[in-house]
C-alpha cells in the first residue's frame, strides 16, 4: 500500500462512518499502518470541542498512534513556494507541502488543493 497524509476532514468523515463501505475498509487498512499526518493535521484534531469525550478520546488515541510530522526546512520552503504560486490558506499549504516532501498521497475531500501542482490526492467519497 501506498503511503499516505491523512488531512483532518478524512479522520472526522471517518470516526463518524460518513464514507462509503469501500473507503472505510481502505481508510482502515491505511490506518492500521502507522497513519501519517502533519502537525497542522494535529492541530486541527484536537482543537474540535466535542460534548461526547469518548469521540474525543479516540481521536487523541489516533493521533497518539500516528505519524505526526513536524515542520522542517524543506516543508516550510515547499510552502511558501505554494503560497507564493497559488491563492491557498497556509494551514492547507502547509498540509500540502508535508505531502510534497514527503511523496504521499493526501487523503482530502476538500478541494482546495486541487489547484496545487505535484500534489497527488485521493478523495475518499471517490472511492
Amino acid at each position: 500500500m501506498g503511503q499516505y497524509l491523512i488531512d483532518n476532514n478524512v479522520i472526522s468523515n471517518y470516526f463518524s462512518g460518513s464514507f462509503s463501505e469501500k473507503a472505510m475498509t481502505f481508510l482502515s487498512e491505511v490506518i492500521g499502518e502507522t497513519p501519517n499526518l502533519s502537525v497542522i493535521t494535529k492541530i486541527e484534531a484536537l482543537s474540535w470541542r466535542n460534548a461526547d469525550i469518548s469521540k474525543e478520546n479516540i481521536v487523541r488515541i489516533f493521533i497518539d498512534f500516528s505519524n505526526v510530522i513536524d515542520l522542517s526546512d524543506m516543508i516550510v520552503d515547499e510552502c511558501i513556494f505554494i503560497r507564493r504560486n497559488r491563492r491557498i490558506k497556509t494551514p492547507d499549504a502547509i498540509i500540502a507541502a508535508t505531502a510534497i516532501v514527503n511523496d504521499f498521497t493526501l487523503l482530502t475531500s476538500d478541494t482546495d488543493f486541487n489547484q496545487i501542482p505535484n500534489l497527488r490526492i485521493l478523495n475518499p467519497f471517490d472511492l
